[in-house]
């Protein structure tokens, strides 16, 4: 029996016709890297390959390393296997992987958005045999809101609060989300503020969008400076003797996980904006129809239940164990980022 293209491994998703590996999460030596966020790019590899735009963030969260930067669909080869890199629309330098051998072709998405965020490149279907697919938001009850919506709301929020005097405490992991939101906030409202993670981040990412002018929290930072105005921060964050010096303050979290009442609960926040990186359940099934694959193979997220979905519906759909995290509470927060806090 031949070896699928494409398989998984104990270090992770593996083309053994080239020897090479996908978004590995243990040390390899060579690996292509979909987009930055710590599950998907983790230190140690010999060798990376990713796109252009995502090398000075791999490179600001993993140090020197050797690293490969490709443009949109540019094929390169190995081993006569052909691989090239497709926008995932997830965050800025995000992409899918394309892998093709002896006829077939399989397609890694990584962690894929269907909605234009305006400053990543938008998500592009891509025609293949074998879809691996993430499913973190794969159930029905995930329903996004257009972004235009959510960022009216959560202007007026910020607006509101600064009638009252109080600063807008805004959480979002700091490689993706917090660009999306910085974005989109309305500086005619006020200045925005930024905790060391996220400036540190959109520093890196400011060659690549124009972003709204920031203005990093330091320790000379005073309590009037701050009143009215809004932080953005990471959800580390919270909780932590950093934003003391904020009170009176007004919590809120972007996430898909605000869909849900208890999540917001739990973490004890004011307000939730259901904003996410991923796909909703109806962008998972209407991504997955554009490819025409007839193989479904889902990695991370509800996967038992997306993919019994799938198989209703007619697919070839299984599951496999990755250490692909989706979108936690905190899944984007390296080490060293925990240190800025």
């Amino acid at each position: 029996m031949n070896k699928p293209l494409l398989e998984f491994t104990a270090k992770g998703i593996y083309c053994d016709a080239a020897k090479i590996y996908l978004d590995p999460w243990k040390p390899v030596d060579k690996a292509i890297i979909s987009h930055g966020h710590a599950d998907h790019s983790r230190w140690g590899h010999k060798k990376y390959i990713t796109h252009h735009k995502n090398v000075p963030i791999i490179r600001h969260r993993l140090g020197e390393i050797i690293v490969t930067g490709k443009e949109w669909e540019e094929t390169f080869s190995i081993n006569n296997v052909k691989f090239s890199l497709h926008p995932a629309g997830h965050i800025i330098g995000s992409s899918q992987i394309r892998v093709e051998h002896k006829g077939e072709v399989w397609v890694f998405t990584g962690d894929y958005k269907d909605e234009d965020d305006g400053i990543s490149t938008p998500f592009q279907p891509i025609k293949c045999n074998t879809f691996i697919t993430e499913c973190t938001f794969g159930l029905p009850a995930f329903t996004w809101t257009p972004q235009k919506t959510v960022f009216e709301d959560i202007n007026q929020w910020w607006h509101e609060n600064r009638q009252e005097g109080k600063t807008s405490i805004l959480f979002g992991y700091s490689l993706g989300k917090a660009q999306r939101l910085l974005k989109y906030l309305n500086t005619d409202i006020g200045k925005i503020y930024t905790h060391g993670a996220i400036e540190n981040m959109t520093e890196v990412l400011r060659p690549i969008v124009d972003f709204p002018k920031t203005t990093l929290i330091t320790k000379e930072t005073k309590k009037e400076d701050l009143s009215g105005n809004i932080v953005l921060a990471p959800p580390t964050a919270h909780g932590s003797t950093w934003i003391r010096k904020m009170v009176p303050y007004v919590t809120a979290s972007a996430s898909g996980w605000m869909t849900f009442r208890g999540a917001r609960r739990r973490r004890a926040i004011d307000k939730g904006f259901v904003l996410s990186d991923h796909c909703d359940w109806h962008g998972l099934l209407k991504s997955i129809n554009a490819t025409g694959a007839e193989k479904i193979i889902c990695t991370h997220g509800y996967t038992e239940i997306f993919s019994r979905y799938l198989r209703e519906q007619g697919f070839d759909a299984r599951t496999e164990e990755t250490q692909y995290e989706g979108e936690p509470l905190e899944a984007n927060t390296t080490a060293k980022e925990e240190a800025d806090l």
